[in-house]
């Protein structure tokens, strides 16, 4: 009776071979990941998240219903390569061609991806060091506008196009820092604009700042009320608007009114 043996060399070939390809799989099939951004240093913002949601830093002393909204992406999230919404890509995209064999000239599909690479790039900004996926051709274009809030900040709507959702999200937290709103407040007076007003210069940092102050109080001695509360008394005095009746008052209305023609002496 002859039984079938397996050499344990070919069972460690077998296993180290499948171990392989499943990491090559984990590499090509990769489900977009929130990356582990650091704290910016003197600033209690964080860095937002690739899904758009940026936490608050304590939220025990936040009202419930504060959230820092990031404004929409004018171009909306890219239908097509889905992975290039969760990096740095510029305009790449899968390739699609084929491989033709020179002597029968056989055709066969094949496809060509961008080069994107993991890095750690500076922001001077922010004074940390930014975790993004980033393809070779928009390095080059960084480090030739020099550096990543040039690139960021760029203003013409090729560069914006460029960005994509997760590069406008990083635009918009560049531009919370006090050194980017003092550059834009000296170029608009360099162009001779207006300055923007007071309730528009306050920054989201100060308004963080308001409302984690122990003690905030308005002069009544009352704590300040949230938005739901605001909202609330709104629509409370809306409704009490609409039952109420109000009267012209005791004032003739002389509007239209026909004046008496003077008579005429005899």
């Amino acid at each position: 009776m002859s039984s079938f043996l397996v050499r344990p060399s070919c069972l460690r070939a077998s296993t180290t071979t499948t171990l392989v390809q499943q990491q090559l799989r984990a590499l090509t099939t990769t489900t977009p990941h929130f990356y582990h951004q650091p704290r910016v240093p003197s600033s209690s913002i964080p860095i937002p998240n690739v899904s758009g949601r940026v936490p608050l830093p304590d939220s025990t002393s936040v009202p419930e219903d504060f959230k820092i909204e990031i404004p929409s992406y004018p171009y909306g999230p890219r239908r097509v390569y889905h992975q290039s919404n969760t990096g740095l890509y510029g305009s790449a995209l899968i390739r699609f061609g084929n491989n033709v064999s020179k002597r029968n000239e056989i055709k066969t599909r094949r496809k060509w991806r961008p080069n994107v690479q993991q890095k750690r790039l500076w922001s001077k900004s922010l004074g940390v060091f930014v975790r993004t996926r980033v393809t070779t051709r928009v390095l080059r274009t960084i480090d030739k506008v020099g550096g990543l809030d040039e690139y960021l900040l760029g203003h013409k709507a090729a560069r914006v196009k460029e960005l994509g959702p997760w590069g406008w999200m990083l635009r918009w937290r560049i531009m919370q820092t006090p050194e980017i709103r003092e550059r834009f407040a000296k170029e608009r007076e360099a162009l001779g604009l207006s300055p923007q007003a007071k309730e528009e210069e306050k920054s989201l940092e100060e308004q963080l700042r308001e409302f984690q102050v122990a003690g905030i109080q308005f002069a009544e001695g009352k704590e300040p009320k949230s938005k739901g509360q605001l909202k609330e008394e709104a629509d409370r005095l809306i409704k009490k608007a609409e039952t109420e009746e109000f009267g012209l008052g005791q004032e003739e209305d002389l509007f239209m009114k026909e004046e008496p023609k003077p008579t005429k002496m005899a």
